[in-house]
């Protein structure tokens, strides 16, 4: 097939996988607005290349023109969570959307691959709105912890060295670590309440300094560099030990003298 036709081909998966990723970063933006836990950390996507494709298909014998309904990971996604128990929050979430239909899930956390691998796969047909109409695309979405996904980008890229023939002491030293990797996720999840306190006070914490450094700001640009110094001043002693109560003070004090100011 030459590139152009290529190009053409891949052109909905290169959307979808955009569109994609978009959807599931709001996802965590959602939760972090109503001031909740998210059990989505962070979001990846790419398209697979030509070359990689063509390696796949013959692998697999698979026709060249039965791809697009035969090969499920030309678009992959990858939702990455902080905890085990949060992969299936996310796949409850996946299995109550519109926009996409799920196909059939693969649990390679209960079933674990022989190499170590675990993930928990989600196979979806996908409608992408073209000029000439809507086409429905097959897409996979890799759900999995922080640890299991180091543990697999590892796996990956010996792979690719080894061409998929590793050693057998690299074999075993592999998935000995991945049962490493799991336990750690496993001691995360016992500590899991205090993690979540720690990050959301981070967070709080966070959104107060920035929204009294912008009253700060505000304050200077109407001339009032004295009162901005001041205030200044207060914030650098709070940022590293100051309480919550505390910068909630300051905050009231910065709003209360824009308003001053601003009459």
């Amino acid at each position: 097939m030459p590139v152009r036709k290529w190009n053409d081909f891949l052109f909905p998966y290169e959307q979808a996988s955009e569109e994609l990723k978009v959807k599931f970063r709001s996802i965590r933006t959602e939760y972090r607005l109503r001031n909740e836990y998210s059990p989505v950390e962070f979001v990846t996507g790419r398209v697979k290349e030509i070359s990689s494709i063509i390696e796949k298909a013959k692998k697999f014998n698979m026709p060249l023109d039965r791809i697009e309904y035969e090969m499920e990971d030309i678009t992959g996604i990858r939702i990455m969570c902080q905890f085990v128990d949060d992969i299936q929050k996310v796949v409850e979430i996946l299995r109550n959307r519109k926009d996409m239909q799920i196909i059939y899930e693969k649990d390679y956390i209960k079933n674990v691959k022989e190499s170590g691998y675990r993930s928990y796969h989600v196979i979806i047909k996908y409608p992408v709105n073209m000029a000439e109409g809507t086409k429905e695309i097959l897409a996979e979405l890799q759900i999995r912890t922080l640890a299991m996904n180091f543990w697999a980008t590892i796996e990956h890229s010996l792979n690719y060295k080894f061409r998929h023939s590793l050693p057998d002491s690299l074999r075993e030293k592999l998935k000995a670590a991945a049962e490493s990797a799991f336990q750690l996720d496993q001691t995360m999840l016992e500590i899991k309440d205090d993690i979540k306190d720690a990050q959301q006070l981070f967070e709080v914490k966070s959104s107060l300094v920035s929204d009294i450094m912008n009253n700060i700001l505000t304050l200077s640009s109407i001339g009032k560099e004295i009162e901005s110094l001041r205030y200044q001043g207060e914030l650098r002693k709070l940022i590293d030990e100051g309480e919550i109560q505390e910068l909630k003070v300051l905050l009231n004090s910065t709003e209360k003298a824009i308003e001053r100011y601003k009459k």
